[in-house]
């Protein structure tokens, strides 16, 4: 097969910055690198595209292999291709971030990488440039999260509006007040009311809601300026 002369060949991975949410914080499930360089340093979840994949492919391959997932939301985030950015050898990285519901999946995560989560916000130092993807996906998260429901894959099916708060507060960084929020998220029409109460927090009890997934999919541009200022709803 004929090749491109006088050119450079250089290796293409992906990286996967993989959001969780336990219910008090958003966290960042990161592994300790098995190689080196930087052997033994704390590292998002990543792998060399191999001939036969495409960029999603190969960052599925990459989430399932970790966590033992399929289907979850996963979306690219952008490309990262300093010349130095890795020491070894020439190595431009396509970066991916993810969300998963921290509670239904932590018991699939495989202990080959020595994987563990950790609050967002005290994440260890990261090699290369990974804490620049990390910050890149954090706030490509908050601009999606203001006009679109994709949060709602890091919750479990059946979630309080409280807790639903929590999760936006965490994202965001910020106090949000409770009869704003109830009233903008119920606005939505994406949640359905169940009988059932969440009485672990308090005596009262708050009912719990399922994400309507028809309209999820129908509707989902429903949040469309949800979160336009949230210094304003606190």
């Amino acid at each position: 097969m004929t090749r491109y002369s006088r050119q450079t060949r250089m290796l293409v991975a992906v990286d996967c910055i993989i959001f969780g949410f336990d219910g008090q914080d958003l966290k960042l499930l990161l592994i300790k690198r098995g190689f080196e360089p930087e052997k033994g340093k704390w590292s998002l979840m990543g792998g060399f595209v191999q001939p036969d994949e495409d960029l999603e492919q190969a960052a599925a391959r990459t989430l399932t292999k970790l966590t033992g997932l399929d289907g979850v939301y996963m979306e690219q985030l952008g490309s990262f291709g300093h010349p130095g950015r890795d020491p070894m050898e020439r190595t431009l990285s396509v970066a991916y971030f993810a969300l998963i519901d921290i509670n239904q999946y932590k018991q699939q995560i495989t202990d080959e990488y020595k994987a563990e989560w950790f609050p967002l916000k005290d994440a260890p130092k990261l090699i290369f440039d990974h804490a620049d993807m990390v910050e890149e996906a954090q706030a490509r998260l908050r601009y999606k999260a203001a006009i679109h429901p994709l949060l709602f894959e890091l919750l479990p099916t059946r979630f309080t509006i409280p807790q639903l708060q929590i999760l936006f507060e965490a994202v965001y960084d910020a106090g949000f007040d409770k009869r704003n929020f109830s009233r903008k998220v119920l606005s939505t029409g994406l949640l359905v009311k169940q009988k059932e109460k969440e009485r672990a927090t308090s005596k009262r009890g708050a009912f719990y809601y399922k994400l309507d997934k028809r309209k999820y999919s129908a509707k989902f541009h429903a949040f469309l300026n949800f979160v336009s200022d949230p210094g304003n709803l606190k």
